[in-house]
């Protein structure tokens, strides 16, 4: 598997648990309640957007017999969504204590994470419209085998 499909499953995997940890707190604290929206994020855009980037990097060059069009913007999306999203649950942390900086650091993270999903939208685009047998400068893009798919 491309390093960027590993590593989209395991934040998923890392945002579930932080976002579960928080839900049980919130559970033991019911003033901690006001985190809800960090807790949101953390499963929603966290688990289940990252379970959905890391599965369909992995699946659809399988589907339509290619590779991922740009392998180097999976990589920069990886990062872009997950500064993102930590972003995002700082702000929803200090939004309710009444932090100035809560806004700013929360529309900043929310531009990431947006950037990350377009980036995602693009790339799965130009992968699925692509021709078969299209090539890159560098010569024909061959679609990465594994043991697995034998």
């Amino acid at each position: 598997m491309d390093w960027f499909v590993v590593a989209f499953l395991g934040a998923s995997l890392t945002w579930l648990t932080l976002g579960v940890n928080l839900g049980v707190a919130m559970a033991a604290f019911p003033a901690w309640g006001i985190y809800y929206p960090a807790h949101a994020h953390m499963n929603l855009s966290g688990f289940v957007t990252m379970m959905i980037y890391g599965v369909a990097y992995h699946v659809i060059p399988r589907f339509v017999g290619r590779p991922i069009r740009h392998r180097w913007l999976a990589g920069a999306q990886w990062y872009v969504s997950n500064v993102g999203l930590a972003l995002m649950v700082v702000g929803f942390f200090l939004r309710p204590n009444g932090i100035s900086a809560a806004t700013p650091v929360l529309a900043s993270g929310g531009t990431l994470a947006a950037l990350g999903a377009y980036a995602f939208v693009y790339n799965l685009w130009r992968t699925l419209a692509a021709r078969p047998g299209v090539t890159s400068r560098r010569g024909p893009l061959p679609v990465a085998r594994t043991d697995a798919d034998e």
